[in-house]
């Protein structure tokens, strides 16, 4: 009697325990919510069962379900089991509401979760739903526009730096732009970025990495309040979802997030009017300013060359040199603009000129009058003028001009008048020195046997290139190749016309690598499958890993038609297949 009853003890023990292993509970993705939020309800069982019946979800309208996801993994020899049914829930009005219990049969058990209590209030500001992909996209990927300066001059320099940030939480596998800022109302310049780099840094006191996509250097054109259009991109993004794959990893969702970096407001001081020079024209920086001549003696009808420069940092680019004034007894052809500016992030940098060429006619001293240059200095936010000095030219030999002196109404600089006299022109020729031109006769000359000969040589060629030609011809089997080999060649430049173009670029892509395979192999686009592919590449002594990287840039045609791709990206395919197919040939 004793020994009945230990086992029967054991026996209810070992049940009870078998049992105690068993979990069937109910998770709900918050507790209390806005009425315009949504709520993820998750019945979750460590075992496989039947008959699941869930509960009526009173006050709540389904969005969404019931979404099955199993996981099934082995962790040092132990199987982890878990088997989940999911529902999305909109609120029907506020209050209190409990989601119910639901039930399921496990091992002829019948297991029922615990009923949950959640508050709905009124609409928050922000959705939020912590188990929704895209919700977790938008609130860990960030494109913000870093604007220098929120108060500038007009025409004073501000940068536009645009970052996109990414949570450690996703990930981001492609990006391109959607539609690019006009600025309409500045001077813009965009500094070419070489290379985007990925640092570290932080959104709001959170850990972030972040890249640099685009620097721009604006120079406001107009004052008053002006807006600064967004940047607007397309990112796919991977989000970690709850499921896992039979080893244990965390599966990821892939999301196409638009984010914007939002609309910028600057406010444009206009310049002060208070101690303005007359002769100012927009220059707004910090600068130098010089007239040169590269001569100051010469002789009459030589030519000289004077430059009116200015250097410096500022709006190099937006404003106009002051011109050069010279006696009448100088003559002035019209100036020859240069630039040598850089831009980067503090604005433009370098210098502009205006070069002269001056023509004496005359013996005499002949002034160059001060020339001066006006700007708005942005350290002192004052006007500020600087005069060049006065430059003589002396032509020390040359025709008289008279003693006629006439006074300048601008400069009051003494002049001589412009004469006519009968030796200006004493530089010309009154010779030419024309000499007869001896006549060659065609008749006999070298030139005569070889065009009398060349026929004749040239008949054994053309029977030789003749026999070549019939030989190409006869042969089909080497014109298909080359055919193919043509078209190959064909379908990759075209790929390479339309970098930028995701659609046409993959689809000239895939055809080129088709033919390519048609050229080497001999086989036709129906009978390429990926195994056969591999396996004649290997019978042809082609190293795997080459072989593997061709299967590849298949696999990516096919995939990038229907996710978003980058230029950049597309630009790694292209240099990819051209490697792949150079790699093929020699070891072919």
């Amino acid at each position: 009697m004793k020994l009945k009853l230990i086992f029967l003890t054991l026996f209810l023990t070992v049940t009870q325990l078998t049992v105690a292993q068993v979990t069937f509970e109910a998770k709900v993705s918050k507790k209390k919510l806005g009425v315009n939020e949504r709520l993820r309800v998750d019945f979750e069982m460590n075992k496989d069962g039947d008959n699941f019946t869930p509960p009526s979800f009173l006050g709540f309208t389904v969005v969404g379900g019931p979404n099955q996801s199993i996981s099934n993994s082995w962790i040092n020899g132990k199987r982890s089991y878990s088997k989940t049914f999911s529902y999305f829930l909109e609120p029907r009005g506020r209050g209190k509401f409990t989601i119910k219990q639901a039930t399921i049969e496990i091992d002829g058990q019948t297991y029922k979760t615990l009923p949950v209590t959640v508050e709905v209030t009124g609409a928050v500001d922000k959705p939020k739903d912590g188990n929704n992909t895209d919700f977790v996209a938008s609130e860990n990927l960030h494109l913000v526009a870093e604007v220098s300066k929120a108060n500038p001059f007009l025409n004073e320099a501000i940068t536009v730096v645009y970052k996109l940030y990414v949570s450690p939480r996703i990930s981001v596998s492609n990006w391109r732009e959607l539609d690019s800022p006009k600025y309409s109302d500045f001077w813009s310049q965009a500094i070419d970025m070489k290379q985007l780099k990925i640092e570290n840094g932080e959104y709001k006191g959170e850990p972030y990495r972040y890249v640099v996509l685009r620097k721009t250097v604006l120079y406001p054109q107009k004052t008053g309040k002006l807006n600064i259009e967004p940047l607007t991109l397309t990112v796919s993004v991977d989000v970690p979802t709850k499921r896992r794959d039979i080893f244990g990893g965390r599966l990821y969702s892939t999301v196409n997030k638009t984010v914007a970096a939002g609309n910028r407001t600057i406010n444009v001081k206009p310049l002060p009017t208070q101690g303005k020079p007359d002769d100012f024209t927009g220059a707004v920086g910090s600068f130098e300013f010089k007239v040169t001549t590269n001569k100051t003696e010469l002789d009459a009808t030589e030519s000289l060359d004077a430059k009116v420069s200015v250097s410096g940092n500022g709006n190099l680019k937006l404003f106009d040199l002051p011109k050069l004034v010279v006696p009448s007894g100088l003559e002035q052809y019209e100036p020859q603009h240069n630039e040598r500016v850089r831009t980067n992030l503090t604005g433009m940098g370098g210098n502009i000129s205006d070069t002269y060429t001056l023509v004496p006619q005359y013996k005499g001293k002949y002034p160059i009058p001060a020339v001066s240059f006006s700007y708005f200095d942005l350290k002192t936010e004052t006007y500020k003028r600087i005069t060049s000095d006065e430059i003589v030219i002396n032509v020390k030999t040359g025709p008289d001009g008279g003693n006629t002196i006439t006074t300048s109404e601008s400069n009051s600089t003494g002049k001589k008048l412009v004469t006519q006299a009968s030796t200006q022109f004493r530089f010309l020729k009154s010779s030419a020195n024309l000499k007869p031109v001896q006549r060659k006769h065609f008749f006999k000359s070298t030139a005569y046997w070889i065009s009398l000969t060349a026929p004749l040589l040239a008949i054994p060629l053309f029977l030789f290139f003749g026999k070549k030609r019939e030989e190409r011809l006869s042969d089909v089997k080497g014109n298909r190749v080359r055919k193919a080999d043509k078209l190959a060649r064909k379908y990759l430049s075209e790929a390479k016309k339309n970098l930028g173009n995701q659609k046409e670029f993959y689809i000239a892509m895939e055809r080129a690598l088709h033919n390519y395979l048609k050229a080497k192999l001999h086989i036709q686009t129906s009978d390429m499958s990926k195994d056969r592919i591999q396996r004649l590449l290997k019978e042809q002594d082609v190293e795997a890993t080459i072989a593997i990287e061709f299967i590849a840039l298949l696999e990516s045609c096919e995939f990038a038609r229907y996710t978003p791709s980058s230029t950049s990206a597309m630009q790694q395919d292209y240099d990819k297949a051209s490697r792949v197919i150079a790699t093929i040939d020699k070891q072919l």
